[in-house]
């Protein structure tokens, strides 16, 4: 059987291609390529890039690809020059085609493409009807356009001749652009493209087609593709009767094609002389209710994907029926299938694996079952071999002391597993490791003679746990004990790679080791700094980016000559599976016959070897299509080594095709456990280093709120003992809430700040604080102040820095209340006035704020199921820009400035919805009423600075500026309120260093605070201060030295010129956009909150960033450095003034210049920094 190709296109665009022969994908050479999707036939493969373009893929031949062209000279005969190119008006033209009728001097070739080079000059055909000629090419006759002959005759009036130039196509094995049949105008968007009917004629492969889908629904055939010219010369529409959204072309004479309305099309009268058929048919979708998604078909078959996922086989297609008679069902679930050569199919699973269909024959043409494309992915040095401690050998072994799911199940049973013997032969895999020992024994000494190596040693698992194993490289001395299994070069290990038995685990245990991310997530994590997996001597060779597992999106097989009875490596239904890493077979085995239990576990469930592992139930939000709940299998085991450390791993199980496939994340990887709302349920979200850059945390949910708790508290526990955070925040803490109101804080090292090494913001660990905040502000004396949606003011009750005393009252009940807005929206027309009847561009007649998202009353919930409602929906009538009597906002049209009076001009109206929902916990905040604040702002400070009060200004819900009198480390709520006066109401307002206040208008003015100190804590005067040209800000703060403010538009600007003597500072300058809070510390660090993160639309707004290169000689920073997003609306840095320790090179540079030595104004009064 001939070497033949199988193509495939993962989601990033990138094209990979596997041999017959071979057992590695490759990736095309071009790495800027990047196409949608592609079509293979024979010898080549078409694909469709993201610039719109088609992509052709000649596969390297023996016989190169030549294209002839010719032209021919005509001359005529007079008396005076003899025969000359002056021809009469009524001839043909000096240089024509064959014909005469098309001119065609040497000028007017031009080669189609780059794919094309001349492979000569011009020359003279000196053969005249296949025969040599001694006239030099000339053929004459006695006029246009009669017969001609090599022979000149005395009546021979006219002459010609053939000139030949041959090119050559170079873009054999490579990627070429088609070009475009009119250069001046863009290319046609097309969605889908299909090659096929290479064996429409007796002679396989002479004539291909290619037919293609515009994303306007029409149909387009490639005209004039040839053997000698394979790009074809132009597109020619085929009319349909509806809307195409994709196609496919058979081998022979079949054509299908899927509508937008969801039925399906056939081409009927496909032939070799009618190559684009003569009418289309319409065929139902396989179900009434569900629409078609995808179609493929061979030479008799058909197959079809609805949009539930679910596969149909299309029975009683031929020739002569080219529709078919009937639907059967096919088990499984697939975004994407291709029918190949030999009718063989090939699919892309809702788990964007590769899969082939076995069982397919001529007697058989549906299969009988699905098994995964096993070849394997990355260039020969990343390929993952074998390691010392986690190898499993691939014999199987003599039980002893029990069978491997006798081992296993043990981690299901209260109380420790006594030793069972056995005489069975049940199958156990040999695990070469000194830290897997026989039950209830010691671990089994390896014994090495001079003459013979030791017989191997049946040992099996201490327990469940596979962390034993993971973590057995840690306790392993390389003096005393020798790897069975050489050590790959410079001593660096690299995940095993464990090859199974079939028959190891019996036909009860259908496990496939496939990790749900497509070993993507697990190996990406070895390039985000030191991980448990390091210490655990996991290295990987994988890279990030390219070197990852693809994540399939497209495959086709027309070109893959495979058939039932073919032997393929990569195909092997029997063959050896690679596992993933973090699980070993005896595990996998185990779980596969086990209930998962129903909620967590109170207590270790087993103690053995200082293990202990809970497991529960919850559910998974598969965020692929098709996106869906799953309901899963969680466990956390943890693993207590012998120097007292722990290592835990966290594992969610799931079921795919009857295939137990699971997730797994180490503890010391996650960054931060985060309540979500997602439909309803009481869900969590999960986020690492990788899953943040992703913009896709593992999303969970739990039957009841109970249960959500039950499992945060237990994971943010391991993830703190797994630090070392054993206390409530510090007093450098970093603090920050969600658009749900969840407080989280932030512990900083010395690298957060640190000019050079800095610390990535993706890999900031934020641990929940009990309460529920809208804002919350701290400084470094571990005063922290928060303000809830309802406006009221709290502090925290906590130590920063030591252990609670819950006995103390350090924990209060806590409830806060805030507004749900829906908006009604109407457009005026003359016949019924104001109506909720739109124009089709319209937003929705109810909708959110924005205008973008439906919202109505019915749909609107709280913001989580731990809110409940306490009032019924209201018209708002306090909304900007006024309302008149019944609550409605005018203007032109959507979405221009509303206004709350009727004018002439008005066509459209709007009126706000409110209903008041409330939320009820407890946390350690104490309530400091009886104002309600808006907005608040304390001092920043150095570390080691001592104020005898601390100053604390803050905003009323109405806009009055307000100063907090009293406030100290031992009384943190103050004690009494201190008015300051205005001229209009304030909407922000911040202190910094040397109590400089500034504040924001509700118009949008800027005003500095003068003559503020301790001793006059409310300052004298205001200042106006110009904002920036035709710019309105809204939020500011204010640090050490320097000042930022966020204007309406979400631009950030930095204040310029301030100093001691003009702390106004001068212009305003603008740093970026897509900002929406920005929070200025002690140190002039600038953290802000984006408002979209670029490339991920579908993430919700709100995700923190870190300013880089921020220093005395640069305070504007130079770039972003993007954290953990999707709902954080509020942070606060105000209290982190770690800095990083100054080097002993720092040190012996010299002396500090004369600016560093001048001290720095902190708090009012000069103090060393």
């Amino acid at each position: 059987m001939s070497i033949t190709l199988l193509w495939a296109v993962d989601v990033y665009g990138r094209v990979y291609s596997v041999s017959t022969a071979g057992r590695r994908w490759v990736r095309a050479d071009d790495a800027l390529l990047e196409l949608k999707r592609v079509s293979a036939g024979k010898d080549r493969c078409w694909g469709i890039g993201c610039d719109h373009h088609v992509y052709l893929n000649m596969i390297p031949q023996e016989t190169p690809i030549r294209y002839k062209e010719e032209t021919y000279e005509n001359q005529r005969w007079n008396p005076v020059d003899g025969f000359t190119d002056t021809l009469l008006p009524t001839d043909r033209w000096p240089w024509s085609d064959v014909t005469g009728m098309n001119p065609q001097p040497f000028d007017s070739f031009r080669l189609p493409s780059r794919s094309w080079e001349w492979e000569g000059d011009w020359y003279v055909d000196h053969s005249c009807g296949g025969e040599p000629s001694q006239s030099g090419g000339w053929e004459y006759a006695v006029d246009f356009p009669a017969n001609f002959s090599p022979d000149k005759k005395w009546n021979s009036c006219v002459r010609r001749r053939r000139w030949i130039r041959y090119r050559r196509y170079t873009a054999q094995g490579t990627w070429a652009k088609i070009p475009s049949a009119h250069p001046g105008k863009p290319p046609l968007p097309l969605c889908d493209i299909s090659c096929g009917g290479w064996e429409m004629s007796d002679e396989s492969g002479r004539y291909p087609q290619l037919w293609a889908v515009s994303q306007q629904g029409q149909v387009w055939f490639r005209d004039g593709i040839h053997p000698r010219v394979p790009e074809g010369t132009d597109w020619e529409e085929v009319e349909v009767p509806k809307e195409v959204s994709q196609l496919s072309l058979g081998p022979r004479d079949l054509l299908w094609a899927a509508l937008w309305d969801g039925n399906l099309l056939v081409r009927a009268g496909l032939s070799l002389d009618s190559p684009i058929g003569t009418s289309w048919l319409e065929v139902e979708s396989p179900q009434k209710e569900v629409e078609t998604l995808h179609v493929s078909v061979g030479v008799s078959v058909v197959w079809v994907i609805t949009k539930d996922y679910k596969v149909w086989f299309r029975r009683g297609v031929n020739s002569h029926n080219p529709c078919g008679s009937g639907w059967i069902g096919i088990v499984g679930e697939m975004m994407m299938l291709d029918v190949g050569l030999n009718d063989q199919v090939w699919a892309v699973g809702e788990d964007r694996g590769l899969y082939f269909r076995i069982g397919v024959t001529p007697s058989e043409p549906s299969g009988n079952g699905w098994i995964p494309v096993s070849a394997e992915w990355g260039s020969a040095r990343d390929t993952v071999p074998l390691r010392d401690g986690c190898e499993l050998s691939r014999q199987p072994a003599e039980a002893f002391q029990g069978s491997a799911l006798n081992c296993t199940n043990s981690d299901f049973e209260l109380g420790p597993t006594e030793p069972v013997n056995s005489t069975s032969n049940t199958p156990v895999l040999e695990a070469a490791d000194p830290s897997v020992v026989p039950l209830g024994g010691a671990p089994v000494a390896s014994q090495e003679t001079n003459n013979a190596p030791a017989a191997p040693q049946t040992l099996i698992p201490a327990s469940d746990s596979f962390i034993n194993s993971l973590v057995s490289d840690r306790d392993k001395s390389s003096s005393n004990q020798q790897s069975s299994v050489p050590l790959e070069e410079e001593g660096q290990f690299s995940p095993a790679q464990i090859a199974l038995s079939p028959d190891a685990f019996g036909p009860g245990a259908p496990w496939s080791n496939v990790d749900l991310e497509g070993a993507e997530a697990a190996r990406s994590t070895l390039a985000e700094g030191p991980r448990l997996s390091d210490g655990l001597g996991l290295d990987g060779a994988q890279g990030v980016g390219e070197e990852e597992g693809p994540v399939w999106a497209w495959i086709s097989g027309g070109g893959c000559n495979v058939d039932a009875a073919s032997q393929v490596s990569w195909l092997s239904a029997t063959g050896p599976l690679v596992s993933s890493w973090s699980l070993t077979p005896v595990q996998s085995s185990a779980w596969s016959n086990q209930e998962p239990r129903e909620e967590i576990s109170k207590k270790p469930l087993e103690r053995s070897n200082s293990v202990w592992v809970r497991k529960g139930t919850l559910r998974w939000w598969r965020d692929w299509k098709p996106q869906r709940w799953l309901d899963v299998a969680a466990a956390l085991e943890q693993s207590t080594k012998s120097d007292g450390g722990k290592d835990s791993i966290f594992f969610i199980y799931y079921t795919q095709y009857d295939e137990k496939k699971y997730i797994h994340i180490f503890i010391n990887e996650i960054t931060a456990l985060v309540p979500v709302a997602r439909d309803c349920h009481y869900a969590f979200a999960v986020y690492t280093g990788y899953r943040t850059r992703q913009r896709s945390p593992l999303v969970l949910a739990a039957q009841t709120e109970k249960d959500m708790n039950d499992w945060l508290s237990l994971l943010s526990d391991v993830c703190c003992e797994c630090r070392g955070i054993a206390t409530p925040p510090s007093r450098q803490a970093l603090w920050s809430t969600t658009s749900k109101g969840d407080i989280f804080a932030h512990e900083p090292s010395f690298s957060l700040e640190a000019a050079t090494h800095t610390q990535s913001c993706d890999l900031m660990f934020w641990r929940q604080v009990p309460g529920h905040m809208r804002c919350v502000e701290a400084n470094s004396l571990g005063l922290v102040w928060g303000i809830g949606w309802d406006g009221t003011a709290w502090v925290y009750s906590g130590h920063p820095g030591r252990q609670a005393n819950l006995d103390a009252g350090d924990v209060h009940q806590q409830s806060d209340i805030r507004s749900m807005h829906v908006y009604e929206n109407q457009r005026w027309n003359p016949m019924t006035g104001y109506t909720d009847r739109g124009l089709p561009t319209d937003r929705p007649m109810w909708s959110d704020k924005s205008g973008l998202r439906e919202c109505t009353k019915g749909n609107t919930q709280p913001p989580s199921p731990q809110w409940a409602w306490v009032s019924e929906w209201a018209v708002d009538h306090n909304v900007p820009g006024g309302t008149d009597k019944e609550g409605w906002q005018y203007a032109a049209d959507f979405p221009v400035t509303f206004h709350g009076h009727k004018t002439l001009k008005d066509f459209v109206r709007r009126r706000c919805w409110k209903r008041k929902c409330q939320i009820t916990l407890s946390g350690p905040w104490r309530p400091v009423p009886p104002i309600p604040l808006s907005d608040v702002s304390l001092m920043p400070c150095l570390a080691h600075s001592s104020m005898e009060q601390v100053p604390l200004w803050a905003l009323s819900d109405k806009g009055d500026v307000l100063c907090r009198l009293g406030i100290t480390p031992q009384n943190p709520a103050g004690s009494s309120w201190l008015h300051v006066g205005t001229d209009q109401p304030f909407k922000s307002i911040a202190i910094g260093g040397a109590n400089q206040v500034w504040a924001i208008a509700k118009d949008g003015a800027v005003f500095y605070r003068g003559s503020v100190s301790p001793q006059n804590p409310a300052g004298e005067c205001w200042y106006h201060i110009p904002s920036p040209s035709r710019q309105t800000l809204r939020q500011l703060s204010v640090g050490r030295t320097s000042v930022f403010a966020v204007d309406e538009n979400g631009n950030l600007w930095y204040r310029q010129g301030l100093t001691p003597s003009y702390p106004q500072g001068s212009a305003w300058e603008l740093i970026s956009n897509n900002v929406t809070k920005v929070s200025v510390g002690p140190l002039d660090q600038v953290w802000m909150i984006a408002d979209a993160m670029a490339g991920f639309p579908a993430e919700a707004p709100g995700a923190v960033c870190h300013r880089l290169g921020v220093g005395p000689m640069q305070p504007k920073g130079q770039r972003w450095d993007y954290g953990i997003g999707g709902g954080w609306e509020h942070i606060s840095v105000r209290a982190n003034s770690v800095e990083a320790p100054r080097t002993q090179q720092a040190l012996a540079a010299g002396p500090p210049s004369p600016r560093s030595r001048l001290p720095s104004r902190v708090n009012g009064a000069a103090a060393s920094v």
